[in-house]
């Protein structure tokens, strides 16, 4: 392993460690896979292919595991899209998304004037922890 590679791996799981995950080899690898390449959207089962490209001997459930751990602890923000289609989005600042429909891509919107207003009163003892705006493209039709 060179130099290089040690540090990164020191450095993923330094963070696991500091959001208060014990970190076990599948969850330092999955990190590192979802770390590495900066800010990304990804399903499990798209970060489930990644890992056994990689060489990293890891079932569905626990990646589905982990990268639930990841978003209770803060590291992750997750995305619900589709009925049943989920993302996990590395990127956990306030922000907002397109999401590309037929192609299952989702990105980030560049900030800029996204407002939103008139929301409604939360219940009582309750407050509006985040809004997420998900704005759906496709290919404009021919007229």
């Amino acid at each position: 392993m060179d130099l290089g590679c040690r540090k990164e791996n020191v450095a993923v799981d330094k963070r696991v460690r500091e959001a208060g995950l014990r970190p076990t080899r599948q969850r330092i690898a999955l990190a590192d896979l979802l770390f590495a390449k900066g800010d990304r959207h990804l399903s499990a089962e798209e970060l489930h292919e990644e890992a056994i490209a990689a060489g990293v001997p890891v079932s569905l459930a626990t990646v589905y595991n982990a990268l639930h751990q990841f978003t209770q602890a803060g590291l992750l923000r997750i995305l619900a899209v589709e009925g049943s289609k989920t993302y996990f989005d590395t990127n956990t600042s306030d922000h907002h998304h397109f999401y590309i429909e037929g192609e299952n891509r989702i990105f980030d919107i560049a900030s800029g004037p996204v407002t939103v207003s008139n929301l409604p009163e939360p219940p009582e003892g309750m407050e509006i922890a985040n809004v997420d705006i998900v704005v759906r493209l496709r290919p404009k039709r021919c007229e």
